[in-house]
């Protein structure tokens, strides 16, 4: 995992709302985007701030134990 602080707005991203982001207000979640070798993680509240960066086989093992 690679926690980047944001070089760019993250704007040539499609970002979506992470399944696991359950708040009843839509501004308050979790986003992620993927590339085709990172995937992308950011605050909602703020898109132009940190993010974090994981590989494939990183996020593969974070998503199967965070359910």
């Amino acid at each position: 995992m690679i926690r980047k602080l944001s070089a760019g707005n993250g704007s040539e991203l499609e970002w979506f709302k992470s399944s696991y982001s359950s708040s009843s207000d839509p501004n308050d979640c979790v986003e992620v985007a993927a590339t085709p070798t990172t995937i992308h993680v950011r605050d909602s509240k703020t898109p132009d701030g940190p993010r974090l960066v994981f590989g494939p086989a990183a996020w593969t093992g974070f998503v199967s134990h965070a359910r």
